[in-house]
């Protein structure tokens, strides 16, 4: 048996590039003090979220970075022998995207674009086009960016993929259309939690989920990082305040202890299946 430790972080990230990866800097060093092999840093690491979900400012998008910018190439040499998971905005040409990568000292290990945007994202961002899991030194990985948690077949493409660790990114804010008066009672902390839970749970596989915290614009996100077990278990999280959840998990042993008996992906009857649209 082999134990890793996996930490998540929650934290704040702006527009001021030189700021955030000062920021991924000290969370690398934290995560390394505590023995991490994977961190898992929120979306938008590099350059901060949108400041209106609603209704973007054109003049006011998150900087975006070509896919071989050097600040990534920092961020890979700051990881050195860990893996490390961030979120950027992405300059693809014609089109943005809200993206993730993977990187270690030994350079990209993976990337991902996000699929699934809510409405105010689609004026800042087009969509990515598939779920595609990787090879890492801590295992196979696959990450999925804010919303795409939302849709159980992101998860579930992932771990069909041979996915055993996913990696959840976000910059998930309180609700925005109907705000509670404490952070528990909020809808979209729940939602949050619940999605998690759920997508670790149904897939067996581990989970280490990121989010931003403090404001920006009229936005308050949630913070919540945490390791969630393949049960479902939360094995390790922040709560609202910032922080790294960490949890020691031996990924492989874990994995076949919640499969030995109901094998969730061998048991599937995708041929029951269909999307009555088609």
């Amino acid at each position: 048996m082999t134990s890793i430790r996996i930490a998540a972080a929650a934290a704040h990230f702006g527009r001021d590039l030189e700021f955030d990866l000062a920021r991924i800097a000290k969370l690398i060093d934290d995560a390394r003090r505590e023995g991490a092999r994977l961190l898992v840093l929120p979306d938008a690491a590099l350059g901060g979220y949108l400041a209106d979900l609603r209704h973007p400012d054109p003049e006011a998008l998150p900087p975006a970075l070509k896919p071989d910018d050097p600040l990534i190439h920092r961020v890979a040499v700051l990881a050195a022998e860990m893996v490390v998971c961030f979120g950027y905005c992405e300059d693809g040409g014609d089109e943005r995207y809200n993206a993730a990568v993977c990187v270690s000292g030994d350079g990209v290990l993976g990337r991902h674009r996000k699929v699934h945007l809510p409405a105010g994202e689609v004026a800042a961002y087009a969509p990515g086009d598939g779920f595609d899991a990787f090879d890492t030194p801590v295992g196979r990985i696959g990450m999925l960016i804010d919303y795409d948690k939302t849709f159980p077949e992101s998860a579930r493409s992932l771990a069909l993929d041979g996915a055993q660790l996913l990696a959840c990114l976000s910059a998930w804010p309180t609700s925005i259309t109907n705000r509670a008066p404490r952070m528990a009672q909020d809808r979209q902390a729940k939602l949050f939690d619940l999605y998690d839970q759920a997508r670790a749970a149904e897939n067996q596989v581990v989970l280490a989920s990121s989010n931003q915290t403090g404001a920006m614009g009229g936005m308050r996100f949630l913070g919540q990082a945490k390791v969630v077990g393949p049960g479902g278990d939360v094995l390790a999280r922040t709560w609202a305040k910032a922080g790294l959840a960490v949890a020691e998990v031996d990924v492989a042993a874990e994995i076949d202890r919640a499969r030995r008996v109901l094998h969730h992906l061998g048991e599937r009857r995708p041929e029951a299946y269909r999307d009555k649209r088609s």
